[in-house]
């Protein structure tokens, strides 16, 4: 029986896509999450999917906040994510600073998040550490909105001041011709991730997720990551995301300029976690384990090699 894969519909997932296309369900389904990695969890919980592809951070964030529902088991993204900082068409604010200066009497700073548990959430929580605004006592009133859809219209009726997304993701929704054509709002600023973006988690009972059919579907994507890397594929891949995702060419360029994938999808720097979880502890989003920091906790040894000084 195949087992099911949770992954968000985006550029990112263009090397997946193009396995389950060729694969055509015999090794894996795909199961679409447009939420993001707060639903993917969710779904990995209530055995909706066995393997997600889904943010760092929130995935580590998960684990270190009590979830048994999975355990890191490889790589999917190498590079930083670029979250764009986003608000409303008519809004006041014009650069990140302003969600603190216009807000400033109230001492909260109210953020659009697509779940809890999300990268939307703990980038916001990222950008507020690094503004220094946890120190000035300001906080950080979160708003559940599911979907960015729901986040544009929670930054166009005030609802919410600010949300964060990937950035050309987000992209085509402040330009004229765009999904609604008129350029619905503006991006603010941008923060990225200040560790790699994806990594790739599994449940851990091999009912669900046998480890040798584990093993094999990482083979077989480090496969097709190594294929979309190729210079020499690069004008296939930018058919292949424009007739997916419907960027403009410009921006599909500047986007393979920027990312990286890892040449083992099976393996994980030891240091990716670690200083994740250091700086999630700082924004205030984790909080320190007791008897110190421990990486089974946190990774299935049974699929995955760690990389680096443990």
């Amino acid at each position: 029986m195949p087992f099911r894969v949770g992954y968000v519909r985006e550029h990112f997932s263009s090397p997946l896509l193009q396995y389950a296309e060729e694969d055509a369900g015999t090794t894996f389904t795909l199961v679409e999450c447009p939420s993001g990695t707060g639903q993917i969890i969710s779904r990995l919980k209530n055995d909706e999917i066995d393997i997600a592809i889904a943010l760092t951070d929130a995935l580590i964030s998960g684990i270190a906040n009590g979830s048994a529902s999975y355990k890191l088991v490889g790589s999917y993204v190498s590079s930083p994510l670029r979250w764009a900082v986003i608000t409303g068409k008519g809004s006041e604010y014009e650069e990140i600073a302003h969600l603190k200066e216009k807000d400033l009497k109230r001492k909260t700073i109210d953020i659009g998040i697509s779940r809890t548990g999300s990268g939307s959430q703990t980038m916001a929580s990222v950008m507020a550490q690094e503004q220094d605004w946890l120190k000035d006592g300001i906080e950080l009133k979160f708003h559940v909105k599911n979907d960015i859809d729901g986040l544009i219209a929670s930054v166009n009726d005030g609802s919410t001041s600010a949300f964060m997304w990937e950035w050309f993701t987000t992209k085509p929704y402040t330009e004229k011709g765009g999904p609604d054509d008129t350029g619905t709002v503006r991006f603010i600023g941008s923060v990225l991730t200040p560790w790699p973006s994806w990594l790739i988690a599994a449940h851990p009972s091999t009912d669900r997720v046998p480890i040798d059919d584990l093993n094999k579907f990482l083979k077989t994507l480090s496969t097709y990551v190594g294929r979309f890397k190729l210079a020499n594929n690069r004008t296939s891949t930018l058919e292949f995301i424009k007739d997916k995702f419907g960027y403009q060419a410009e921006d599909i360029k500047a986007w393979l300029d920027s990312v990286a994938y890892p040449n083992n999808c099976a393996e994980i720097p030891i240091e990716v976690i670690r200083n994740t979880f250091s700086i999630l502890e700082g924004a205030g989003v984790v909080q320190s384990q007791e008897g110190g920091f421990d990486i089974d906790k946190f990774v299935d040894t049974r699929v995955v090699t760690l990389t680096g000084e443990k």
